[in-house]
């Protein structure tokens, strides 16, 4: 078959961030046993180091009840909130690999899309052992990902095989949110704990490679769809989003028991005050833009972004600052 111009230049666009994607793996790429100095005095992990203490980019670390906890509480408390975000980030990036691998053995020769995605299972798998190490020097026992999700593990290469546009949405739910999270935390600055800032640091500056190629991924693809998929995708993409938010985002229960964190606590912050409903579609507003720009946003689609409680402006540009972020970095001043 051959390609109009226009279809030919958008190939050659898309075979060109490839490669930038894929050169910039090999030129600038972290080993997590080379770049963090888990053995420095510095990086040590003590238990009533107030570095724990949750920054108040986390909304329950800017809760008055959080506040209002002992600061052995407080501590005891980050920590094992900041080891099971590394845990549940360690669970997604393991499912993440899985489906990419999938999909890249599908792939023919030639195609430029197998070097970016295989480099970007090897960032991933780093990333993995990032996480576990960070879980470990912390101590806490947490579960990580739990509910429907982690049973679900097995089917991803064969959503992989069937539906890839919506695989690549998936990933986009996991990324957004924790990517959302840790650069409001860097933003507004304050004093962590430098062992975490460091794994923030690396995860960020890689998931920023691994979102861009989402993304285009799914500029290139959605438009060509048939009219049943594509339609079907843009109302299970506010889905995803905001499903994947939960799972990443909300603490499990083991967490909400051994602290003894009210219920009505929890509720507020995840999503029943006006503060939530902000920072909950805060965290959507590079993917609105991109649901928009696939073509995703038709009417049913609008109305379940709203349902989802996620609908709202989308960013001018990827990762344009947010007004929840400036609020967490005025109140990080504050403080």
């Amino acid at each position: 078959m051959t390609l109009s111009i226009d279809d030919a230049v958008k190939a050659s666009q898309y075979t060109d961030l490839l490669t930038t994607l894929s050169e910039g793996s090999t030129r600038k790429h972290f080993d997590p046993y080379e770049d963090i100095a888990w053995d420095s005095d510095e990086y040590a992990v003590i238990a009533d180091d107030p570095r724990w203490i949750l920054p108040k980019a986390d909304p329950l670390g800017r809760h008055p009840w959080y506040l209002a906890q002992p600061r052995e509480k407080q501590i005891e408390m980050g920590m094992w909130r900041q080891a099971n975000i590394m845990k549940v980030g360690l669970h997604f990036e393991n499912v993440l690999i899985r489906g990419i691998m999938h999909y890249a053995f599908m792939l023919e020769n030639g195609n430029p899309e197998f070097r970016y995605v295989t480099h970007e299972a090897g960032e991933e798998c780093n990333h993995t052992l990032m996480f576990q190490e960070g879980v470990n020097r912390i101590g806490a026992d947490v579960p990580g990902m739990t509910g429907l999700l982690r049973k679900l593990v097995p089917l991803v290469g064969v959503a992989v095989r069937i539906y890839p546009e919506w695989f690549f949405t998936f990933v986009l739910g996991g990324e957004e949110p924790i990517d959302h999270v840790q650069k409001s935390i860097l933003r507004a600055g304050g004093e962590l704990h430098p062992m975490l800032e460091r794994v923030m640091q690396i995860h960020v500056a890689e998931e920023a490679r691994h979102i861009s190629f989402a993304h285009q991924y799914l500029l290139r693809n959605v438009p060509e769809l048939n009219p049943i998929k594509k339609h079907l995708l843009s109302v299970l993409f506010p889905v995803t989003m905001r499903w994947m938010c939960d799972i990443i985002v909300i603490p499990p229960q083991q967490f909400i028991d051994r602290f003894e964190i009210p219920r009505s606590v929890i509720k507020e912050l995840y999503w029943d005050s006006p503060e939530s409903h902000e920072t909950l579609r805060d965290i959507f507003g590079d993917v609105r833009a991109l649901a928009r720009d696939a073509g995703l946003m038709n009417p049913v689609a609008k109305a379940v972004w709203k349902l989802c409680g996620i609908a709202g402006r989308p960013t001018r540009y990827r990762s344009e600052p947010t007004a929840d972020q400036a609020m967490v970095a005025s109140l990080t001043r504050a403080a």
